[in-house]
């Protein structure tokens, strides 16, 4: 399975998710090929959120500054709350905002044990 297949399959796994939820559900176009918009945005009566995937089994997520950088500046454009939605396969998602990521050299990272303490499950959005 390739990273693009794996991305793919963890978006439509949120994508069911949301919209069993009661949540309209939009899949940005280009999703996973450029850092311009986050993969999904989801709305319910008046909540908005922007979610950027990601599917990674090591205990650290880094993402490239641009990436990065491109989705901060798209969150403070639109005023849309923006998450980071990282999956580990047989321990489930967090949904954690951006501010728990620390900059580094050349990404932003966050250790799964934070993202665990403190990003929410997705039962508890």
């Amino acid at each position: 399975m390739t990273i693009y297949q794996k991305g793919s399959r963890a978006e439509r796994e949120l994508i069911e998710f949301f919209s069993n939820n009661g949540y309209n559900v939009i899949r940005a176009a280009g999703s996973g090929v450029s850092s311009l918009s986050p993969d999904l945005l989801i709305f319910k009566k008046g909540a908005q959120y922007a979610i950027e995937s990601k599917a990674h089994e090591k205990t650290s997520l880094q993402i490239p500054k641009d990436q990065f950088e491109g989705l901060k500046k798209w969150q403070d454009n639109t005023g849309i709350t923006s998450l980071i939605a990282w999956r580990r396969n047989r321990i489930g998602w967090r949904l954690v905002p951006f501010y728990l990521f620390e900059e580094n050299d050349k990404s932003y990272s966050l250790s799964w044990e934070k993202a665990d303490m403190i990003g929410k499950k997705l039962e508890e959005f």
